[in-house]
């Protein structure tokens, strides 16, 4: 009888354990497509979102079109898995696929789905997985009775196929380990603690506050304070590790423990690589882009001999991850080579925040290694073939030389543009849109390959990345470029092998090139399109344009012994030098578009000269720093940074602020799939300007709608409330116009904020897409449309432009349309 009881109350533990954690997996749903179009610009189009936002969306039925007045040919289509368990078919291309889930009670979840864009659960976006990672789990609520989920699809769904299941977990507040972020250990070198980052799954309905972790590793033990972790989120979080007991490479095993009020409440073991003398290695660090921790790979140098070694930054392709990079290189005896991740293995392209965590791990590879300045190097395969062309062309003094590797110069000319405008623009509307792409185009950049060594590496049999890309850069280059190579591998595929990167003669190459000393450059023919992504070329800086985001070059001649600079400038209001190389009481004549001479005596050493062109050239100042520069120059995406907190209205309804809060949750889920980040979320109630000091401000909702607006936006020439819209005189008024725009934080030298918001309900839903975190997608400084954008594209768009110098509106860089 006793061991009938037992066996009894084994089987119930059994089986509410597994109910605990049961999995249901769509088995069946409702297609349509294609019905969007998002790509790497301001617009898209999506008719499904178009009516769910305004309401009139039907429950799909098959053989149904979106609404019950359709008179297209997009009709709803019974689909079922195939034999590997994912739905996919042509049906998949740019739609949509419809699952419903039937609930006996409100309760939680965690959607696992692979293969969508974006993912709608009850009206409410949520990020997606369009790789098929399958580290993406998004806590939903369900409701009691039919829960509605739509997953936007892509081109590629139709082939790579999506997955679908919701997880009803064991425990509320959990530790997820499938995505870590980690260091290895490198023994004899772990003195100061080392950090590491995992998920946490908050499925509760409340915000977890003073949550710790407790590290133990080979018996040393650390806590960490962990930051707010929001309701109904995850967040991957950082924690530090004491690595100092590490002896040898079997205990490399650390135990993490999750506490909350100092209790364990979940408990997981992660295994640290080792690394010993010589091998490559994972540093982990503490981004400034958004305060999450990031990681960088690294081939050391074989053979240090007390000099200062080269520098090499390789730069990744597509899924790659940089510890990979870093270890299809043999260590070289003269330099060191570090490999950033573009945040993600897939990222953002090496453009927009991947080109801030390559500048930031190359930053502190100098602080590191302490490389010969003079010895630096820059090479990428792949997508990180594009990265190399894209930073060496933006910053051009950086490198000795460069070398792509199967890469290719534009993401619109290789295919992965998806845009919605003719590449050149055929309004004045879609040229003030593509304009902001303008520090995209590699093209327009070439010029400044010119001091630069270019080795151009490629399979003459490549499949992924066309051979005509290499011979397309080849032939520009021929036409003014004094220094260059270009090798074609015989029957050489995208990758073949580890020669595809680590190729003996690039690093020959290398070797004759150097860094020349500012003093003894005296030509210099430097083009930016954003002075706040790269300004200074050498001892010449452009301050300001003239037509923000235009391209601005500037193309000199300096005679030391004549102590003259000369030449000409395009789109430049405000152009610095560095008189480092004159010395004080010399008297400086520079002269400059044919116009007059200006004469400056030289006051100290290192000084720094400012001409400003007002009609002729004329002795300036360094801009105020409120005004526009390279510390803050604007368009939309620049906020999203210095460890930018999104902050949610809740003086609105209950709909906007849950519309508010939905949409900086699904922003934050899309920064974190897509850049490996994690950002604090906060209302605007708890929103305080000095606890925040600094920081970049995303703003979600309107002056009506969010407490914090007019502390940060008071004085901003464009104003949104509910039910209107104001562009300096210009009013627009209903419920449904929407707005992004950035603004400087006017307590703050280089923070600035961004505005997602809208006059109404059905404005804000407008702005719920998030195709700004695509890298390379180009924003003004503000953009204000309506909700007939979503169905029309461009002709939705009411008004777009860029700030001038002053961060005033002016009618010459905006354009409008009824």
């Amino acid at each position: 009888m006793k061991n009938r009881i037992l066996l009894i109350a084994f089987l119930l533990i059994t089986v509410l354990s597994v109910q605990a954690q049961r999995i249901y997996n769509f088995t069946q749903g409702l297609a349509i497509g294609p019905c969007h179009q998002y790509g790497r610009e301001a617009l898209y189009t999506d008719q499904l979102a178009y009516h769910l936002y305004r309401g009139d969306l039907q429950k799909p039925v098959a053989g149904q079109g979106l609404t019950t007045t359709s008179t297209d040919s997009l009709r709803w289509q019974a689909v079922t898995p195939d034999q590997q368990g994912k739905f996919r078919g042509r049906l998949f291309s740019n739609g949509y696929l419809y699952l419903t889930y039937t609930a006996d009670r409100d309760q939680t979840a965690l959607l696992h789905a692979t293969g969508p864009n974006m993912v709608y659960v009850n009206g409410t976006p949520h990020a997606g997985d369009p790789y098929a990672l399958g580290y993406l789990y998004i806590p939903v609520p369900l409701k009691k009775g039919v829960n509605e989920i739509y997953l936007r699809t892509s081109q590629f769904s139709r082939y790579q196929g999506l997955t679908a299941k919701l997880i009803f977990p064991e425990k509320p507040v959990a530790l997820n380990t499938e995505d870590p972020t980690l260091p290895s250990v490198v023994l004899g070198n772990q003195s100061e603690p080392i950090w590491g980052a995992v998920v946490l799954v908050n499925t509760t309905n409340k915000a977890l506050n003073g949550l710790k972790m407790k590290s133990r590793l080979a018996g040393k033990e650390l806590v960490t304070e962990l930051p707010t972790v929001p309701a109904m989120t995850t967040r991957k979080v950082g924690f530090r590790m004491d690595a100092s007991g590490v002896m040898g490479k079997e205990n490399g095993k650390v135990v993490i423990s999750l506490l909350q009020t100092g209790k364990a409440v979940d408990e997981k073991e992660l295994t640290l690589s080792v690394a010993g003398p010589g091998e490559h290695y994972s540093q982990t660090f503490v981004s400034t882009i958004d305060g999450s921790v990031q990681y960088f790979g690294v081939a050391p140098q074989s053979k240090p001999d007390g000099q200062a070694p080269a520098l090499f930054l390789s730069v990744h392709g597509a899924g790659v991850e940089a510890i990979g990079q870093a270890r299809a290189y043999q260590p070289k005896d003269w330099g060191v080579l570090v490999a950033p991740t573009n945040r993600r293995p897939r990222g953002f392209n090496w453009e927009d925040w991947g080109r801030l965590d390559a500048l930031e791990v190359f930053n502190l590879g100098k602080k590191q290694f302490k490389p010969d300045p003079q010895r630096i190097y820059l090479t990428g395969h792949s997508m990180g073939g594009h990265g190399t062309w894209y930073l060496g062309a933006t910053f051009p003094g950086n490198w000795a030389a460069i070398a792509p590797c199967a890469g290719y110069p534009t993401l619109a000319g290789y295919g992965s543009h998806d845009g919605k405008i003719p590449e050149e623009g055929a309004t004045a509307l879609e040229k003030m849109l593509l304009r902001s792409s303008n520090p995209s185009n590699v093209i327009k950049l070439a010029s400044n390959y010119k001091p630069l060594g270019v080795y151009i590496l490629h399979g003459d049999a490549d499949r992924t990345v066309s051979v005509e890309y290499a011979r397309q850069m080849r032939k520009l280059l021929g036409t003014f470029h004094p220094d260059f190579t270009h090798y074609e591998y015989p029957g050489g595929s995208h990758w073949y092998g580890n020669e595809s990167v680590d190729w003996n003669p690039i690093f020959d190459y290398f070797k004759w090139h150097k860094i020349a000393a500012d003093s003894a450059v005296h030509t210099i023919d430097f083009t930016t399109a954003n002075p706040g992504i790269s300004s200074t070329m050498r001892w010449v800086s452009v301050e300001q344009q003239q037509h923000p985001l235009e391209y601005s070059r500037v193309q000199l001649k300096r005679d030391k012994k004549a102590k003259t600079i000369s030449g000409k400038t395009e789109n430049i209001q405000l152009l610095s030098f560095n008189l480092s190389d004159f010395a004080p009481g010399e008297t400086v004549s520079i002269t400059l578009d044919s116009l007059n001479t200006v004469s400056h005596t030289v006051k100290s050493a290192g000084e720094r000269l400012y001409l400003a062109k007002n009609g002729q050239w004329e002795m300036s100042t360094k801009p105020a720093l409120t005004q526009k520069g390279a510390h803050r120059n604007g368009t939309f995406k620049e906020p999203f940074n210095h460890r930018m907190v999104f902050v949610y209205g809740t003086a609105g309804t209950a709909a906007e602020n849950e519309w508010a809060y939905n949409k900086a949750r699904y922003d934050a889920e899309t920064w974190y799939y897509r850049g490996n980040g994690a950002v604090d979320i906060v209302p605007d109630k708890a929103f305080s300007p000095a606890q925040y000091a600094d920081r970049g401000v995303v703003i979600y909702g309107n002056a009506t709608t969010n407490r914090a607006w007019n502390g940060l936006l008071a004085n901003c020439p464009i104003q949104v409330s509910r039910g209107q819209l104001t562009v300096g005189t210009e009013r627009y008024t209903g419920q449904d116009v929407s707005a992004y725009f950035a603004w400087p934080r006017p307590d703050s030298e280089i923070a600035s904020v961004a505005v997602v918001s809208g006059t109404g309900l059905a404005g804000m839903k407008a702005a719920d897409a998030n195709q700004y975190f695509a890298g390379g997608s180009g924003f003004p400084d503000y953009m204000i449309f309506g909700l007939d954008m979503v169905k029309d594209g461009i002709r939705g768009v009411r008004k777009a432009g860029f700030f001038n110098n002053d961060w005033k509106l002016e009618s010459r860089e905006t354009v409008g349309q009824p």
